[in-house]
């Protein structure tokens, strides 16, 4: 009886285990994820656009490993110093790419999430953010926010250092790398058309948010069947508002997860990082998307922590710093960031 026991035993433990082993291999699980990498084929160049053919089909839930690469082009990257076997051959291959703009960005994607329809939050989760090169740039451009003072076009390659994760800027300055991906978004609305990839909006895009970095999650609102997924623009360091119209721009690699979340509504995008929650305007007037900010911030505070308007109000007042996102693309952005540790009760009782 003990052998027949111990059999059993055994025959249950072992379809456990390849039970287990099925489930971690399916296609993008989290040891299986999706690859999508930079190709002709797989990038959409300067727009974020309802009608741009998938360049990959996957399940709310699911994994992907993504590729993006630097903002920039083989030739001004090589006249800037960077020696031609360290160009990436991705970014050499995407130059075939004729459907261009309006916008510069070379995006991957789009990710097609086979359960988003218009009206549902798409939650993107970035379990990690890896520097794919060993250098990136800061390039001071014609549409810096101090274009018309500072006329000098000048670009510097910056070494990074992926061990120590700095960057040194000039002998006697090492920046700090916080890598994140600069832009990153869906397909705006049908009646938007082809949306430069430059401003960012309701569904999210460029945002230029260092805060978003692993770790982190972004929820963006969804417009069309499917959502179309973007994203790229990486920046191994950048400060808040971008000033030159530039970070530290770089090649990134990431595993994303993307989750559906049905029966949440969101009017512009919001993130959540390991200490804040981050409501996000923009909009053309800084006033304007300062606004979006705090109401958005406002909005999260009565529907999420049950407070009345006025404390909610209050509250942004003593706990939230507004700080600019970015001045410089087309669409400023402004962040206001909510520390959660404010919170010493899991369920807030409004106070009367």
């Amino acid at each position: 009886m003990r052998s027949v026991f111990h059999l059993k035993i055994r025959a249950i433990l072992i379809f456990s285990v390849l039970t287990l082993s099925a489930a971690a291999q399916k296609q993008g699980s989290v040891n299986n994820p999706y690859t999508l990498n930079p190709s002709p084929t797989t990038v959409a160049w300067g727009h974020y656009w309802s009608e741009m053919p998938p360049a990959l089909r996957i399940q709310s839930g699911d994994y992907v490993k993504v590729h993006t690469l630097i903002t920039s082009n083989p030739e001004r990257l090589e006249a800037a110093g960077v020696p031609p076997a360290q160009v990436e051959k991705e970014l050499r291959d995407v130059q075939a790419v004729k459907d261009r703009g309006p916008g510069g960005h070379v995006l991957t994607g789009p990710i097609y999430i086979e359960e988003a329809e218009p009206g549902d939050v798409l939650e993107v989760i970035f379990h990690t953010i890896e520097l794919a090169i060993p250098y990136g740039y800061n390039a001071i451009g014609q549409n810096g926010f101090l274009s018309d003072e500072i006329l000098e076009r000048k670009t510097r390659i910056i070494q990074l250092d992926r061990e120590k994760m700095i960057g040194h800027f000039i002998d006697g300055i090492d920046i700090p790398l916080r890598p994140f991906f600069g832009s990153m978004g869906v397909a705006p609305p049908k009646e938007a058309g082809r949306w430069n990839s430059a401003p960012p909006w309701i569904n999210a895009g460029n945002l230029d948010n260092k805060e978003i970095v692993a770790g982190s999650s972004l929820f963006i609102p969804v417009h069309i069947k499917g959502a179309l997924f973007e994203i790229g623009d990486g920046h191994a360091a950048q400060g808040n508002g971008e000033v030159d119209i530039t970070a530290i721009e770089t090649s990134l690699k990431g595993k994303l997860q993307f989750i559906v979340h049905k029966g949440k509504t969101l009017k512009w995008p919001r993130a959540e990082t390991a200490t804040h929650i981050i409501s996000m305007g923009c909009d053309r007037d800084l006033n304007a998307a300062t606004h979006i900010a705090v109401r958005e911030m406002i909005r999260y505070l009565m529907e999420e922590k049950n407070l009345s308007q006025a404390d909610a109000y209050m509250l942004c007042s003593v706990a939230v710093d507004v700080n600019i996102t970015q001045l410089v693309d087309g669409n400023v952005g402004v962040h206001a960031m909510l520390p959660k540790n404010i919170f010493v009760k899991n369920i807030y009782i409004q106070a009367k």
